[in-house]
């Protein structure tokens, strides 16, 4: 039994015991939503129904070391925001509380979804009781926390007509709502209002949402740089220049902080961890794997948050690769060949994640050892193999794994088991990962729909 301390701020340590979880049905079929979701109807969204187990053989397999290790959680804690890309800066969350059961409780429009040229990469971000997004025409929006609009702005140029925008992210600190564009800027807005503060023009697009800590905001841009900008005025401070790779995902991790450090992941693989006041370089790493069959395989890119937890940075790369590092020295203190375009998710003493063979595995934080597997489905046509299915998550919220599909179906697993809890369809598909504030799961739809489920 691994003894947990509580993560949650101010409180003792009282680990959980492991909850009894059961499987229910795999198919989404008679009814649109089951336990742990609200038994109560939910509106029908018609659709092809499709399983929500995968069939496939496990290319990861539970180590029979920690077989008999019993899966201990610190008790969830309400967070009252998520106010940047990945929650806080260092993308640590924990485990988030929400209610015993959800369901969906309101849409509401959140501008322009995708469009022929265009895709939503952006996290919404939550701060007060506002939701800010940034969607694919470079349109900020601001939404109470009950779906209703409280202001809009264009960041577009004037001289500007290409469709880039949709690149970059929002964050917010200290009232104000700090976005990178793929137009190149920085632009700071009162989150009151809308309103500009400032705009810094950097000449080259970003692919990155920003972070914000210590009064810098740090963006990485398509070429693989980092740019640190003072949040007063804008003053680049200073910049690092990784490997330039002209391959890789839409959208990026945006940089994890904590302490005197920020760490940077880049397409090419590699990772830096620099000094926060001058861009010093403390250490760097590389995610990189070789002996990959198809050019898909072949991208290094990192596009999963970073996570800084407790003195130690996890990551994982398309390439095939998930580490533990010591963010003090860069030694690693695991690698296993797992690759995924996820953030991984550090709860307790364990890590959860989202393989590219859409397997959610359970990794024991220590030394990376694979306590349980659950695959989920690849294809929405197993037979033919098309219709590829991409998941999102996992987010650590009341007792179960969260992860969100491009089929637009949500679907919840024990964390102490790897048992599929059950399911519900969203008004939408969705890429992004959910995100969780005051009790309130979040998701963004590739359309451009906010959905809100308690």
């Amino acid at each position: 039994m691994i003894a947990s301390a509580s993560l949650r701020p101010g409180a003792t340590s009282r680990p959980l015991k492991p909850l009894s979880a059961v499987l229910l049905t795999a198919f989404l079929g008679a009814c649109s939503s089951l336990n742990p979701f609200s038994s109560e109807p939910a509106q029908r969204v018609e659709g092809e129904r499709i399983s929500v187990l995968g069939t496939q053989a496990l290319t990861v397999t539970p180590d029979a070391s920690v077989a008999g290790l019993s899966v201990q959680l610190p008790p969830p804690y309400l967070n009252t925001q998520w106010p940047q890309p990945g929650g806080f800066p260092a993308h640590a969350m924990y485990h988030l509380q929400t209610g015993p059961e959800l369901r969906v409780v309101w849409t509401a429009s959140a501008g322009a979804g995708d469009s022929a040229d265009t895709r939503l990469v952006a996290q919404p971000v939550v701060s007060e009781d506002s939701v800010y997004i940034l969607d694919t025409v470079a349109r900020v929006h601001a939404l109470s926390t009950d779906g209703k609009a409280r202001w809009t702005i264009s960041l577009q140029p004037e001289d500007e007509d290409s469709p880039t925008g949709f690149f970059g992210g929002v964050a917010v600190d200290g009232g104000r709502v700090y976005v990178t564009t793929g137009y190149g800027e920085v632009v700071v807005l009162e989150a009151a209002t809308g309103n500009v503060v400032w705009r810094k023009s950097i000449g080259i697009p970003f692919r990155s949402g920003p972070t914000v800590n210590g009064g810098r905001v740090f963006g990485v841009t398509q070429d693989n740089q980092l740019f640190a900008l003072s949040t007063e005025d804008g003053e680049v401070l200073w910049n690092h220049v990784g490997i330039s790779e002209s391959a890789g995902f839409l959208g990026a991790a945006s940089p994890a902080v904590a302490g005197e450090a920020v760490v940077v992941p880049f397409s090419s693989g590699e990772i830096f961890a620099l000094r926060v006041e001058n861009g010093r370089v403390i250490w760097s790493d590389n995610l990189i794997r070789t002996g990959a069959t198809t050019p898909i395989a072949a991208l290094n890119d990192i596009r999963g948050q970073v996570v800084i937890d407790r003195g130690d940075v996890f990551a994982s790369s398309h390439a095939g690769s998930t580490v533990g590092i010591e963010l003090r020295t860069g030694s690693r203190l695991w690698d296993r060949a797992i690759g995924s375009s996820n953030t991984p998710w550090a709860g307790g003493d364990f890590i959860y994640m989202i393989s590219d063979e859409n397997e959610v595995i359970c990794l024991t934080r220590n030394d990376g050892k694979v306590r349980w597997v659950t695959p989920l489905p690849r294809y929405q046509d197993d037979r033919s193999a098309t219709g590829a299915i991409v998941w999102s998550g996992p987010v650590l919220a009341g007792d179960r794994l969260l992860l969100a599909s491009n089929t637009g179906v949500m679907t919840a697993i024990s964390p102490y088991s790897g048992d599929v809890l059950g399911s519900i369809e969203l008004p939408g598909k969705t890429v992004i990962a959910p995100v969780v504030a005051n009790a309130t799961v979040y998701v963004l739809t590739t359309n451009g729909t906010l959905v809100a489920i308690r």
